[in-house]
C-alpha cells in the first residue's frame, strides 16, 4: 500500500468537502474554493471530518496515482485553511523590491537597466517586509511555487559572489575564483 496514499486527511472545522459522482473533489474554506478532478481508478470517501482515498488495484500506475491524488487533496485542504507562503531573499548591492497595488504586483530592481514588474495571478499576493525580502502568499501550492520559481529565475544566485535571488534558507554552493588556484 502507498505510504502517502493510505494516510487519512483530517478536515478542520469551517471546511466543507464535496465529492461528485465524476470524482470531482471540491474544498471550500475561509481562504477560498478549490477543486481537483481525481482519476476514476481512485475512490474518494468523505466521512465525518476525514477524507480517505482508496485504489482499485495494485498496478504500479494506480499505486503512484494513489499517493499523488492524496497529496493534491491534502494541499487543497491546507490551502483553504492556512494557505502557502514562499519567501525569497535578494543578495546584492542596490537590489530591492517593492509590493504595489495592495500586493497585486511587485516592482523589482535587480541590476537591469529597467525595473522588472510582475503581476500576481488570481488568489496570490506579494509582501515586502523589507527591501530585500519578497513573500509570495496564496492558497494554491502549485501556483505559489511556480511564481516563486519565476521570480528566482529573473536573476539566479551565482556561485562566485552569491548575488541574485534565492529562497530563504537556500544554501548557495560557492566556487573559488580564478585567483584561488595556485
Amino acid at each position: 500500500m502507498s505510504r502517502i496514499g493510505r494516510l487519512p486527511i483530517p478536515v478542520p472545522a469551517g471546511v466543507t468537502v464535496t465529492v461528485s459522482d465524476t470524482n470531482l473533489v471540491t474544498v471550500k474554506g475561509p481562504k477560498g474554493t478549490m477543486s481537483q478532478q481525481v482519476n476514476p481508478s481512485i475512490t474518494v470517501k468523505s466521512e465525518s471530518n476525514i477524507i480517505t482515498l482508496e485504489r482499485h488495484s495494485e498496478d504500479k500506475e494506480h499505486r503512484a496515482m494513489h499517493g499523488l491524488y492524496r497529496a493534491l487533496v491534502h494541499n487543497m485542504v491546507v490551502g483553504v485553511t492556512d494557505g502557502f507562503t514562499k519567501t525569497l531573499e535578494m543578495v546584492g548591492t542596490g537590489y530591492k523590491a517593492k509590493a504595489e497595488n495592495g500586493g497585486k504586483s511587485i516592482n523589482i530592481a535587480i541590476g537591469f537597466s529597467h525595473p522588472v514588474i510582475l503581476q500576481a495571478p488570481e488568489g496570490v499576493t506579494f509582501e515586502t517586509p523589507n527591501d530585500t525580502t519578497i513573500v509570495v502568499k496564496g492558497s494554491d501550492k502549485q501556483v505559489v511555487g511556480n511564481l516563486a520559481a519565476d521570480i528566482r529565475a529573473i536573476r539566479k544566485p551565482e556561485p562566485y559572489l552569491g548575488k541574485g535571488i534565492k529562497y530563504q534558507g537556500e544554501h548557495i554552493r560557492r566556487k573559488e575564483g580564478k585567483t584561488g588556484k595556485k
